[in-house]
């Protein structure tokens, strides 16, 4: 049997995932025409490569207009210049994406999950533009505006199911967190535009796959504190840490101060998630690297392997 492995060794967060699942061999046509058709425009997006600790990567870019800035990969916004630990070979960006020998150029947009852009010299990227429309600031979307929005956007019905369960996940879990009723919860980040594009995207590129069996042993999360919309908070953030219980998560703290593990990414994984164990004996089919764009002293490099159980071939 052909299973998905999300190896988890240094966290998950939503761009992750959709950029190690592109590097799989996601369908970037289905992914393109869910994109272009979300109802809450002011984004672009580009799918590029970048080489993280000199390893080549897909990397999933979201590109907000000034409206809907924020400083989600600003170390220094994050965890203060004490603990934006960076090597000293690697170029440190003003949203933190730790590029090596690529420079992208793109308009000055930020994004949450995003970084500063740079000319670009010999990778190459696909870059998609979508009309820009006025919203407000950070924009608070509560669960009914939200499923409203994965309603109207063109893609599977089982890509659909998949996008909602993720999105019912995090309510949930921030519903607990603020002692709130589910559909009483408004979102900040997750709410915004760059995370529901986020979503939407892992929830095509994983139904694109077709793989039913998703295994995810454990996830590696840091240690300290993380600035967000609800000020200094620890690492693992409540809505994560809350999720991690719900779904029976391994957790495995790394020593290294820093959010490895975000509320999307972590309800990505349980949404998907089949087991947590991994076969005795296996042979890779396909492998998927994609970048994160925090720079810590580890890489933020997810790897996505699709694999084959030696011992259930054997049996057949």
């Amino acid at each position: 049997m052909k299973s998905l492995y999300l190896e988890c060794n240094a966290g998950i967060s939503g761009d992750m995932l959709v950029a190690a699942l592109l590097d799989l061999g996601a369908d970037k046509e289905a992914l393109d025409k869910a994109l272009q058709s979300i109802p809450a425009k002011g984004f672009e997006y580009k799918i590029s490569r970048v080489s993280k600790a000199g390893v080549n990567c897909c990397d999933f870019d979201v590109i907000l207009d000034e409206e809907h800035a924020n400083h989600d990969h600003d170390m220094a916004f994050l965890h203060g210049n004490d603990d934006a630990v960076v090597h000293s070979h690697e170029h440190e960006h003003h949203h933190d994406h730790e590029h090596e020998h690529e420079h992208e150029h793109h308009h000055d947009h930020d994004h949450e999950h995003e970084h500063e852009h740079h000319h670009d010299h010999d990778h190459e990227h696909e870059h998609s533009h979508v009309p820009h429309e006025h919203h407000h600031h950070h924009e608070h979307r509560g669960l009914q505006e939200v499923i409203a929005i994965i309603d109207a956007t063109d893609m599977s019905a089982a890509a659909k199911e998949l996008a909602l369960k993720i999105f019912d996940i995090i309510a949930d879990a921030e519903a607990k967190a603020h002692a709130v009723e589910k559909n009483a919860v408004h979102f900040h980040e997750v709410g915004a535009i760059d995370s529901i594009v986020d979503i939407v995207a892992i929830a095509v590129c994983a139904d694109s796959l077709g793989v039913e069996n998703v295994i995810v042993p454990e996830l590696c999360e840091g240690r300290g504190t993380v600035r967000c919309q609800h000020g200094v908070l620890p690492v693992p953030v409540p809505a994560t840490a809350n999720i991690m219980q719900r779904f029976g998560f391994n957790v495995h703290l790394l020593p290294v101060q820093g959010e490895f593990v975000t509320p999307t990414g972590a309800a990505a994984a349980a949404a998907l998630m089949t087991t947590d164990e991994l076969p005795q004996s296996f042979k890779i089919l396909g492998i998927g690297l994609g970048a994160g764009k925090r720079q810590y002293e580890r890489p933020s490099i997810l790897r996505a392997l699709l694999i084959e159980d030696n011992a259930q071939k054997k049996t057949l």
